[in-house]
């Protein structure tokens, strides 16, 4: 969690901090325009119109990467980049989502072990369940009902350590088939703006009669802009897709460990 964190501050110091230097560039150049200006009346006019130019680029180096994505986007048309826009908000809404709830359902399971083992020296498989009742997370939730099963045997605590991890891992890769639909729909619809955008130029072609670079050129602009941010929204979504994968992996083989372990305390105490 903390390093995606800081992945996101490192983009967004390289997308927010361009714009800043160039700023700071300009208005270092400003003032060196204005001293030169006091200082040599005789070529005021050359420093009056390097100021002119210098004011009349400045917006254009303002902007940042942020906001060429911007007017581009705008360019698109609302037609089309909308839902792709859509799919952008959702799915990482939903990728939001499952990176605090896995977050939160991490646990010390070796810990946790410890402090069932501990309770159990004291008071017995009832203190060991109040232990796992206690703590919170998805290992803890196993543990509890495989000790509710203590006066059934080895092998039916067993069992239902095994069925009810399924189920928590059910639990654990929630709403990853919905991410996974928004990273492959989104190039589709990139790609369906494409289509539509060629057809509208060949369309003009048709009614004019003519080649022209500047009759085709706006449905083409608009088929390849579609096409660019949808594979856009899909690199963002499998890029936090990957890293929920990876979590949920991680604490899979973390709760097969760990119930292994809870079956050897099962049968310390057994004997």
């Amino acid at each position: 969690m903390k390093k995606v964190f800081a992945f996101l501050s490192i983009v967004a110091i390289f997308n927010f901090g361009i714009p800043v230097t160039v700023v700071a560039q300009d208005a270092a150049a400003k003032t060196e325009q204005v001293a030169a200006k006091s200082s040599t009346p005789a070529v005021t006019t050359d420093s009056t119109q390097k100021t002119e130019e210098t004011q009349a680029t400045a917006p254009a180096e303002e902007g940042g990467m942020h906001k060429g994505l911007k007017q581009k986007f705008i360019e698109g048309g609302p037609g089309w980049m909308a839902p792709i826009a859509l799919c952008l908000i959702v799915g990482l809404a939903l990728c939001i989502e499952r990176i605090i709830f896995l977050s939160l359902s991490a646990t010390n399971t070796k810990k946790l072990l410890t402090n069932i083992d501990d309770a159990w020296n004291k008071g017995g498989v009832n203190a060991a369940m109040e232990v796992c009742r206690d703590t919170r997370g998805p290992v803890a939730s196993i543990f509890y009902q495989g000790l509710s099963r203590y006066d059934e045997g080895v092998d039916v605590v067993e069992k239902t350590v095994s069925s009810y991890g399924g189920v928590q891992l059910g639990l654990l890769e929630k709403n990853l088939s919905w991410i996974t639909l928004f990273i492959a729909l989104s190039p589709s619809l990139g790609f369906l703006g494409t289509v539509v955008g060629m057809i509208q130029a060949f369309d003009k072609i048709q009614q004019v009669g003519d080649i022209s670079a500047t009759i085709v050129a706006s449905g083409i602009k608009v088929a390849l802009l579609t096409t660019v941010f949808g594979l856009i929204v899909a690199m963002i979504l499998q890029v936090f897709f990957n890293y929920i994968l990876s979590m949920v992996e991680s604490m899979t083989n973390d709760m097969e460990d760990a119930s292994i372990s809870l079956l050897d305390i099962i049968v310390k105490h057994s004997k």
